[in-house]
Parts: C-alpha cells; structure tokens; sequence
C-alpha cells in the first residue's frame, strides 16, 4: 500500500503527501544545485530522517527501560561531496538535559543511535559521526 504520495509542482520542488496523517511537506533544491532553498532538500530529509530516527529508538529504549529523554535536542549537519554528487557525511549531535544517566543508560543510548533503521539503511560510505553531549 502507497505510504506517500509525491507531486512535482515545478522549479525543482516537489510536495508529498503522507496518506495516513494527509500531512504536506514541500522539498526544494538547494541553493547550491540550481535551487531556490526554500524549504528542505531532499538530502536535507535524508539528514533529518538519521537524527529523528535515532531519537525515536533512544525514546524507545528511554521508555522500556524507565528513564527520560525528554528536552534532549539534536545538531545534524549535512556534508555534501562530489563526483558524483552525494552526502558524504551527516554529524548527529545529540545534547542530552541535565539528568544523572547512568553508564548501563548511556549504554541504551549509544547502541539505539547506532543501530536505528535509517542509520543501518544508509550505505556504509557514508559517514555517520554520532556525537552524545551528557550535560552532568
């Protein structure tokens, strides 16, 4: 069953439509490849996509283990490279909020950021450098 469907609406920007929820979201081409940059690349989802991803399995493992992750706020960055054109690397840098974790926690955390579905659906020569800032 179709999950999302995707419209080209012109000028190198495209609106796609979750089916379940109907909610939109447009891409545009960046700046740097012909575009307007005016709404997030279709690259810049591929970033987004390995940052909520790794957030929603430490959320996951937060819950069936008994602490909170709560607050906790993500930096990605996106490197782009070339010939051929591609992401080379994304840096996920989680910073956790003011809260004792202990080291079996940090654990939990550590092994859901590296295991999530889009990081291991994501080719192994691109780069994923995963930074976790506990603020104690």
């Amino acid at each position: 069953m179709e999950t999302i469907h995707t419209v080209y609406q012109g000028e190198l920007r495209t609106k796609a439509t979750h089916l379940l929820s109907g909610t939109e979201l447009i891409t545009d081409a960046p700046l740097d490849n012909k575009g307007l940059g005016l709404s997030f690349s279709p690259t810049d989802l591929v970033a987004t996509a390995l940052g909520s991803c790794m957030m929603t399995i430490m959320g996951i493992a937060a819950k069936e283990h008994g602490f909170e992750l709560d607050g906790t706020e993500i930096k990605i960055t996106k490197i782009m490279a070339s010939n051929p054109r591609r992401i080379g690397e994304i840096v996920v840098e989680l910073t956790f909020p003011k809260i004792e974790y202990t080291a079996k926690q940090k654990k939990f955390i550590e092994v859901a950021a590296k295991t999530c579905p889009v990081a291991l659906s994501l080719h192994p020569e691109l780069k994923q450098t995963v930074i976790l800032n506990f603020m104690e």
